[in-house]
């Protein structure tokens, strides 16, 4: 879906309070991310050619934790990229149903590049917050692999080496994408209200099946993560503190 005229009903989001913050992104940090390796990729890495992707990820802490994500072309034909995961981390935090994710990122220059913040669990749960790809330089691909729902966003500001504001509302019933401020898609199928999943930052290199790969000059590709918070209602942590007590009567009434 190409998004829609620039007099859409969607509008800029209103002055509601903004919900708590629960995650605040240390890529720096052992305990919230593993760098390296994700469950997305067949054996949890380091290659997914099936996926069109050059990648052989690394976790080489000058690919990732400083928030610029790197890759670098290997003798070998693949290239050695950095990609960050709550999944598997000493925290191993998730986002819910409701949370509200918002991030800053500067989009890559060379063709090829295939930058991307996500969801991810058990196979499956994907929800993308954000895809580029410099052959397509003005658009941004919005994605619900949950339930469908997709749109192919166009705006002059999206560009090589641009700053990106990226919101997303994980709706039970609608998720919800800004970009720069501005309300630009409202999928209306939502995640469901049990839908949980780990975060995923990374940068792929594109295989040629579907954008151009590197021209055979390009030696290394980046692109650069800001200010990754997660914030969540009221209402979803009140969801899940009823669920702790749930829990806790369980066991009590178990002894």
């Amino acid at each position: 879906m190409e998004n829609p005229a620039s007099d859409s009903p969607l509008s800029a989001r209103g002055s509601t309070p903004d919900p708590a913050v629960v995650f605040t992104a240390d890529f720096t940090s052992t305990r919230q991310w593993v760098a390296g390796r994700s469950w997305a990729y067949p054996q949890g890495g380091p290659v997914n050619p099936g996926d069109d992707k050059l990648d052989h990820l690394v976790a080489d802490p000058a690919y990732s934790r400083s928030g610029t994500f790197r890759a670098t072309r290997r003798r070998d034909g693949r290239w050695n990229t950095g990609l960050l995961t709550t999944e598997g981390s000493e925290e191993e935090f998730m986002v819910r149903a409701g949370d509200v994710l918002e991030a800053r990122v500067r989009l890559p220059y060379e063709a090829g590049a295939w930058p991307a913040i996500w969801t991810w669990r058990d196979g499956d749960q994907e929800i993308d917050v954000f895809e580029y790809h410099p052959d397509n330089p003005d658009l941004l691909e919005l994605t619900n692999h949950v339930r469908g729902g997709n749109l192919y966003y166009r705006d002059p500001a999206i560009r090589p080496g641009a700053w990106i504001d990226l919101r997303v509302e994980f709706g039970v019933r609608s998720v919800v994408w800004w970009v720069n401020g501005a309300r630009v898609f409202a999928d209306r199928r939502g995640v469901g209200r049990s839908w949980h999943a780990y975060l995923i930052v990374n940068l792929s290199v594109c295989g040629g099946r579907y954008h151009p790969p590197p021209a055979p000059k390009t030696t290394e590709m980046t692109y650069e993560v800001r200010d990754l918070v997660v914030r969540r209602p009221a209402t979803v942590l009140d969801l899940l503190d009823d669920d702790e007590e749930e829990g806790d009567l369980a066991v009590r009434d178990g002894d």
